[in-house]
């Protein structure tokens, strides 16, 4: 069937998805997956910005496979043009061929091989922080009771990972001359160095934390604004900085603590920007009992079970509403995101094999 994928992947990776810009309508590579899908019931919405999602239905099936097909941007690193597939000896190379319109492609071949029931979510807003798709979803009356979400795995079906949360820290300062007495103080810059300093202390406390094979809190401060020069005190900054704790770590106490860290009256905003929850989702006991469900599905579809992993997926948005979900998908997150992005021909095969024989059971 290889030869099938290639043709389908070649295609998607033409259609220029990448996000940002989010300028991704509902023609274009949408209208090429309603021709691929002939005797699936379509629905197509559009979410505004950029988000836009593609029910495809046969039959009457209570699991859903859901594949993203925006990307990131292209660096300027790239050898050629990331929007012409190349195959380059056993890998498949394009912006988007492992992350994930390697998975969209099987999802079309297996499809045309198969003809029991079968439902596949597409989706184009994966990669930012400010994702409608799935969200829309799930607000509707859809019937699922499983989902199976496309990301690189090498074709493993990862239980959990990590959850992630981005904030927007802002702190206040007095603006002055830079040799008064109370600079030390009244810099904002200053304070945010200080919050900073607490908080990588606090994230190494957190080390011995375990759960499902992750250990510790990932945390990472991206962006530090403020000031005017170097003589005059920084009557503002702003952090921008993220997190990913473990399924058992809850995000809000970790939001109280994290905010609590700032001397008092020095922070001006602080703004959760975006939230995507751990997988298994819930509580430490929901969550085991969820994370045993999947390894029961998997068990049941014949997957290779791989290991927990660090990286975060919408699979644990359908978790979340209640759904058992599990992620799967060709490729090795290692070659998502850059330059020369690619996928090995094998995976590819791999995948859509087995798309092909779970979809073949009742």
């Amino acid at each position: 069937m290889l030869p099938t994928v290639l043709r389908h992947l070649e295609a998607l990776v033409s259609f220029d998805t990448r996000n940002p810009p989010r300028a991704i309508g509902t023609g274009g590579i949408f209208d090429y997956l309603r021709a691929q899908l002939p005797g699936f019931r379509i629905e197509l919405t559009d979410h505004g910005d950029g988000a836009v999602s593609m029910l495809a239905v046969r039959g009457h099936p209570r699991r859903l496979f859901n594949v993203h097909l925006d990307t990131v941007p292209a660096s300027e690193a790239w050898s050629a043009d990331p929007l012409r597939l190349r195959v380059d000896g056993d890998r498949a190379i394009g912006l988007g061929a492992c992350d994930i319109k390697g998975a969209a492609a099987g999802l079309l071949a297996a499809a045309a091989a198969t003809e029991g029931d079968a439902a596949f979510l597409f989706s184009t807003d994966e990669e930012a922080n400010d994702a409608r798709c799935i969200a829309g979803f799930l607000a509707a009356s859809h019937g699922f009771q499983e989902a199976i979400v496309a990301e690189p795995t090498r074709c493993e079906a990862v239980l959990a990972h990590r959850g992630i949360s981005s904030v927007l820290l802002r702190f206040r300062g007095a603006a002055g001359h830079a040799s008064g007495v109370d600079a030390m103080q009244a810099s904002a810059l200053h304070q945010a160095m200080r919050w900073g300093a607490r908080a990588l202390d606090f994230v190494e406390s957190q080390a011995h934390q375990r759960f499902g094979g992750l250990t510790g809190l990932r945390f990472n401060v991206g962006r530090v604004e403020g000031g005017i020069k170097a003589n005059m005190i920084a009557p503002s900054a702003e952090v921008r900085f993220g997190f990913r704790p473990l399924p058992s770590m809850s995000i809000d106490a970790l939001h109280e603590r994290l905010g609590t860290l700032a001397e008092p009256g020095a922070i001006e905003r602080y703004e959760e920007t975006f939230r995507g929850p751990s997988l298994p989702a819930g509580d430490v006991a929901d969550a085991e009992q969820r994370r045993l469900e999947a390894r029961d599905l998997a068990d049941a579809l014949g997957l290779p079970i791989g290991n927990a992993v660090d990286f975060w997926t919408e699979a644990s948005l359908f978790s979340a509403a209640g759904l058992t979900a599990l992620v799967y998908g060709p490729g090795d997150i290692a070659q998502a995101h850059t330059a020369d992005e690619w996928v090995s021909l094998q995976q590819l095969q791999q995948y859509t094999e087995s798309i092909v024989r779970i979809l073949g059971r009742p």
